[in-house]
């Protein structure tokens, strides 16, 4: 195993440079503690998007990657945020009714999914629905 060694002298000039540098340690910590609450929040959304995404992949037999894009499509559809789409879809699986805007995007998303299935496009069908 190997052990780095830092000279008292180089030790000294790290730490004025930490101390003395361009921004205030406060500053740096602040900025630090913001970067991550973005992280945390990131990973939390991604795990509840990973979670709808595999009801997806259970419920209409597809990849991961169509799976995502159906999630994305109803969030483009609805112009809301892939991770509240996703924690509806969770939420509706465990009881909470799918809001009605997202109802009617999941229904078109998945007949655009099955129209690329069989080669045909679901647009003309959603407009009539309207």
């Amino acid at each position: 195993m190997q052990r780095t060694t830092v000279l008292q002298e180089d030790w000294w000039k790290l730490r004025a440079e930490a101390t003395w540098g361009n921004a205030s340690a406060g500053q740096d910590l602040v900025a630090l503690r913001a970067e991550n609450d973005q992280l945390r929040r990131a990973l939390a959304g991604r795990a509840v998007i990973d979670q709808a995404r595999g009801m997806v992949m259970v419920l209409t037999p597809c990849s991961r990657g169509a799976a995502r894009n159906l999630l994305v499509d109803i969030s483009r559809q609805c112009d809301t945020r892939l991770p509240e789409v996703a924690a509806a879809v969770v939420a509706a699986w465990e009881g909470k009714p799918l809001p009605e805007r997202m109802q009617r995007a999941l229904r078109c998303a998945l007949r655009r999914f099955g129209a690329e299935d069989r080669g045909r496009d679901c647009s003309s069908a959603d407009e009539s629905s309207r």
